[in-house]
């Protein structure tokens, strides 16, 4: 099998689609399909599956994804080294929630550019926790920061990496000096979406006391949402690290919040079978040293 065709597939799994890839690397579609075709027969089994419209990769294809990257990944490494060149390229693909892009990751980030100027970072939201595992195992993300419950890792490497607090939130100029669960009933709740850790902990809390809110608004943005706290739109339970600064200069009021007997940890993971390249090895060195110190 040659690189090209190991490059093709690697596209071709990621976007699932023959035409898109074939712009991408600006081939004729029939060679796409030639060069996927070549490397089924030499593996011996399908890598896609057509359904109806839909491409997906089959059994096959997701275990032969993740060796074709290392052996991309170790040619592009092999070159560098025959050419002299120290600084190292790539890309890591990182997915995380937008409190750890915006609160925990910017320090991190400028550090990893300074010593790796050429590696690109792209970041995808990870709005749920199942949706980063599901993305590391299908080889989507190459790392990901998951806010969760410690569980079973399966296939995949987790470590956690900090504690999160989590804060029961409204406006400053709210009557109550505390808020039950049971008096939650009567209150708007500003939730995030679903799947999200912290969400459904306060929706398990709140059913354990067979109490049901019926006012509620999903958001997108957990800045939104603290946003609307601020201007006294509701309640939310949001991590410690995202209302900490505003809670002081008492723009929020915070009220006692009870954490289950299982805790949240942020955890960095990535697949047990991950090639790791130098720059991914040294993120995740990285981001041990930063998040540790805290």
């Amino acid at each position: 099998m040659e690189i090209k065709q190991l490059i093709t597939f690697s596209h071709a799994a990621e976007n699932l689609n023959f035409t898109q890839t074939a712009k991408l690397l600006n081939f004729a579609q029939s060679s796409v399909t030639a060069q996927i075709k070549a490397l089924e027969d030499e593996v011996g089994k399908p890598l896609f599956e057509r359904l109806g419209k839909r491409l997906i990769l089959t059994e096959a294809g997701h275990q032969f994804k993740r060796y074709a990257e290392k052996m991309i990944r170790l040619s592009e490494e092999a070159i560098m080294a025959a050419n002299g060149e120290e600084e190292l390229t790539g890309i890591l693909t990182i997915g995380a929630q937008e409190s750890q892009c915006t609160y925990r990751l910017p320090p991190i980030l400028k550090e990893f550019k300074a010593a790796f100027p050429k590696v690109k970072l792209v970041f995808k939201p990870a709005h749920s926790d199942e949706m980063a595992r599901k993305q590391l195992m299908d080889g989507v993300l190459d790392i990901a920061f998951i806010l969760d419950k410690v569980k079973p890792e399966g296939s995949l490497r987790i470590e956690e990496l900090i504690k999160e607090e989590l804060k029961l939130v409204v406006a400053p100029d709210h009557p109550n000096a505390i808020l039950t669960l049971d008096e939650l009933k009567y209150e708007t709740l500003l939730l995030t979406e679903a799947g999200c850790s912290y969400r459904m902990m306060l929706e398990d809390s709140l059913k354990s006391a067979g109490v049901y809110p019926l006012d509620k608004i999903e958001f997108g943005s957990i800045e939104a949402i603290k946003q609307c706290v601020i201007a006294g739109l509701g309640v939310a339970l949001l991590p410690e690290m995202v209302v900490k600064r505003e809670i002081k200069e008492g723009r929020i009021k915070e009220f006692p919040w009870k954490t289950p007997d299982s805790p949240l940890y942020t955890q960095i993971a990535w697949h047990k079978d991950k090639w790791m390249t130098p720059p991914l090895e040294a993120f995740i060195q990285l981001t041990r040293k930063v998040y540790l110190a805290e």
